[in-house]
């Protein structure tokens, strides 16, 4: 991946849409001055060009509404979808977990997913074929296929006037715009165990892992896992535990138990509604879990 001025098509669009310019494709003066803004502001080179670093930690990133939904930072809503992606760097490790071979699903998922699941699996008991393709078919959907591992909170003022407008009457949207630390301090703040806005918890707990964590309270919660001090690395939950913070999540709200009901499409949507409280992707969510629950049971 290498984006500079003078590029074209749909991937310059995906940098536009995250660094707040005229998504048409053409990676202009404008978009390289924006990019190097962004890059600025997420401690990477600010050379204005869009390589393999930059384009990860772009991509890694989801923008979602005040329900859990996954929007632009316009705040108009999108689906991420998963089910048509493969792996093709796949190594073709054999990962057990029980008598379940993982490494049916080489190429579907990526290996460092496939490699966080004995951990997972041994935690939280999600060990069993109907629930690791419930499991890893919702977490791919909401990660965009393994790729966003924290909340995206770059909003534009239209954005934040549609999908948190209680948080920002009158004109307050124009002075927040475009300064994720900002929003997420105002729009979490005393609530979900945060601080104040003058805290910046908000900020501190955003989203972040596969299923997206959000909050001091959840964090906290997540560190009594034993595995580290989520509290006082916030970070960790998207660069180190991505999957096991959404099994912790999927554990949480006994998702296992709704799993264990079968594969039909009534038990996938209640799946769904647990974690989206809609049913936001589901044909995506829906065509990944057949997928993965056709692989692992052949």
């Amino acid at each position: 991946m290498l984006l500079k001025k003078g590029s074209k098509g749909d991937d310059v669009k995906s940098v536009q849409k995250v660094v707040g310019v005229t998504a048409d494709g053409d990676f202009g003066p404008g978009t390289e001055k924006a990019v190097i803004a962004w890059q600025a502001a997420h401690g990477l080179s600010a050379d204005g060009i869009v390589g393999p670093a930059t384009w990860n930690k772009m991509v890694g990133e989801v923008s979602r509404d005040d329900d859990g939904n996954m929007v632009d930072d316009d705040g108009n809503a999108v689906q991420m979808t998963a089910a048509n992606d493969t792996v093709p760097d796949a190594k073709g490790t054999t990962i057990k977990v029980g008598n379940v071979d993982l490494s049916k699903l080489n190429g579907k998922v990526p290996d460092a997913v496939l490699a966080q699941v004995p951990e997972v699996a041994e935690k939280f008991q999600i060990n069993t074929v109907l629930r690791l393709a419930h499991f890893l078919a919702q977490c791919a959907h909401e990660s965009g296929g393994f790729k966003a591992t924290q909340e995206n909170l770059n909003y534009s003022a239209d954005g934040l006037r549609k999908i948190f407008g209680k948080y920002f009457p009158g004109d307050l949207a124009n002075s927040y715009a475009r300064q994720p630390e900002k929003i997420a301090s105002r729009v979490y703040a005393d609530r979900m165990g945060n601080g104040n806005e003058a805290s910046k918890e908000g900020w501190t707990y955003r989203g972040r892992g596969y299923i997206q964590l959000t909050g001091k309270s959840n964090y906290s919660a997540l560190s009594k896992t034993g595995i580290a001090d989520f509290v006082a690395q916030p970070d960790l939950v998207a660069t180190a535990h991505p999957l096991l913070s959404a099994a912790w999540f999927w554990n949480s709200r006994d998702l296992s138990t709704l799993a264990d009901q079968g594969s039909s499409d009534a038990t996938i949507t209640a799946i769904t509604k647990k974690i989206n409280g809609g049913t936001n992707g589901l044909d995506d969510r829906t065509k990944l879990f057949k997928t993965y629950y056709g692989l692992l049971s052949a």
